[in-house]
């Protein structure tokens, strides 16, 4: 995609009540205004959270007495029990069969990953190292902590998070480390070599205030600040193995085992973003350039956007901002198990700044990764701060965490009851335009193509601190062609674009027994044409 620039055309959508529909005549159901839909607004309501919790049960468990009940990890164990880690450094073990909570580990610096290790050791990826507890005397507390690796560069800025690990087929370790931010300097001793390209060292301890402007909104000056590291878990050697992140807090695996990183709005960042991350890949925030072996000494505030856009892979799918996702965090793979029914195998993924999950599809279009984002749940029960997901059975634990930015406290345990609601299931381009999976049948009548709507938009790729929607226009497919079985509509459009998000709208849908969507949105990222 180009750099483009444009006057802001920004819509606040107001997209119709959704309608429910009474028995009268079941082929061509009536609509009336639905009571329990009133008021649905960006981040639902009342009613909203009545229809949510028809088909999701969510509870709540408080942490340990004591602890900041600040989630950085959630780990599940074999044994049925769930490890978690709090942001001021503790590790616990919650047994549901109990409601009773342990102490395994206490003193960590900031932990914000664990994994279980097969003999029954935890990895831990805490702000200096990704370090190893073992309890070797049986006695349900850690007391060996060893250093798997701690290769990388710390500055002190408050902005340098470590994320991970996710652990691929073949027992390779991931983390990613966050880029510093010029909302604060470094301190005079730092681990790790110091970058010479860019603001002089002796400027990061002078007028703050006025060099933060040169050293760039967000900064890697010690090695690998912005990459996504590859970890041999037995030797501990690290190699590095994709660049150009700014905040990656969510690592996860698909369920094809690709490497999915998520990242959010900032500088560089029109919009939140997913990426399908690929070895030695630039990923678009070039502050992380200057470690490639090939590199040289060019500053990289001082490249073209146009070469970096040529050098930088694109996001798979970005979450529009506001609409969608403020800060999308982690992702995991919903279980295929009857109790998620249709929604087994596809990722979810959290968000910070108000209660809601999202799902989200990709699909490779001739060798590009793309696809779509759908709001899920999204309900006051759930509580912002969905920082960190996990299954454990068929319940999802969502751990939640602000520090100083919007967010919440504590865990919630989501649990499916009841059958799957109408839902968009599935977004996959075509030659001529899109197809759309749902969950249950749709009404013969949603061959009218003056019932969808969708709003096409795109993001800016620039220094700037994210990006308006560029280039809005709404778009009325010309056909929409029904399956025989009613769960699949193929729309067809005159016209697609690349690199443009593709908005649409279900709010004038209804299934053939007259039940609407729960969630009337999905977006889906179009990079690549057939």
């Amino acid at each position: 995609m180009t750099s483009r620039v444009s006057v802001l055309s920004f819509l606040t959508v107001v997209a119709g009540s959704p309608v429910a529909f009474t028995a009268e005549n079941a082929s061509t159901p009536k609509p009336v205004v639905a009571a329990a839909h009133a008021g649905l607004g960006a981040h639902g309501g009342s009613g909203r959270d009545i229809l949510m919790a028809k088909f999701y049960k969510i509870s709540e468990i408080k942490g340990p007495q004591g602890v900041d009940p600040q989630v950085g990890a959630l780990c599940p164990m074999p044994d049925g029990r769930m490890a978690v880690a709090f942001h001021r450094g503790e590790v616990a073990f919650y047994d549901p069969a109990k409601s009773a909570w342990s102490i395994f580990a206490e003193g960590l610096h900031e932990p914000l990953g664990l994994l279980n290790e097969s003999d029954g050791s935890l990895l831990v990826m805490q702000r200096p190292e990704l370090t190893r507890l073992r309890d070797s005397k049986g006695a349900g507390k850690a007391d060996i902590f060893e250093t798997v690796w701690d290769g990388f560069g710390m500055t002190g800025n408050y902005h340098e998070f470590a994320f991970g690990p996710v652990r691929n087929a073949q027992g390779k370790l991931f983390v990613g480390l966050n880029l510093a931010s010029s909302g604060d300097t470094v301190n005079q001793e730092v681990r790790g070599e110091w970058l010479s390209i860019g603001l002089d060292r002796k400027e990061f301890y002078g007028d703050w205030k006025k060099n933060s402007k040169l050293a760039g909104r967000m900064y890697s000056r010690v090695p690998w600040r912005g990459w996504i590291m590859e970890v041999d878990p037995v030797s501990g050697k690290a190699k590095p193995y994709a660049s150009g992140f700014r905040s990656p807090d969510g690592l996860g695996l698909d369920g094809e085992g690709n490497l999915v990183v998520s990242d959010n709005q900032g500088d560089w960042r029109g919009s939140s973003e997913l990426h399908v991350v690929q070895k030695g890949g630039f990923y678009g925030h070039p502050a992380s350039l200057p470690w490639r072996e090939d590199w040289g000494k060019q500053k990289p505030l001082g490249v073209s956007v146009e070469k970096l856009n040529k050098m930088r892979t694109p996001a798979a799918v970005w979450f529009p901002h506001m609409s969608y996702a403020n800060s999308p965090t982690q992702m995991v793979s919903i279980p295929k198990t009857p109790a998620w029914g249709p929604y087994g195998g596809q990722m979810l993924i959290g968000e910070m700044n108000v209660p809601k999950l999202l799902r989200v599809t990709t699909e490779k279009v001739r060798g590009v990764w793309q696809g779509a984002c759908y709001p899920f749940i999204e309900t006051a029960a759930l509580k912002p701060g969905l920082h960190r997901l996990a299954f454990l059975g068929d319940n999802l634990w969502v751990g939640r965490t602000h520090l100083t930015w919007a967010g919440g406290e504590n865990i919630g345990v989501v649990q499916p009851v009841g059958p799957a609601p109408l839902d968009a299931l599935e977004i996959n381009l075509t030659k001529t335009g899109f197809k759309v999976r749902f969950t249950h049948p749709l009404s013969a009548s949603c061959n009218n193509r003056a019932l969808w709507n969708i709003r096409r938009y795109t993001y800016a790729y620039h220094v700037e601190y994210g990006s308006p929607e560029l280039e809005e226009e709404w778009l009325t497919p010309t056909d929409v062609i029904l399956t025989e079985d009613g769960r699949c509509a193929e729309l067809i459009f005159g016209e697609l674009r690349e690199d443009f998000v593709y908005d649409f709208f279900f709010d004038k849908l209804y299934s053939a027994s007259g039940q609407v969507p729960l969630n009337i949105r999905a977006a889906y990222t179009l990079r690549k044409k057939f």
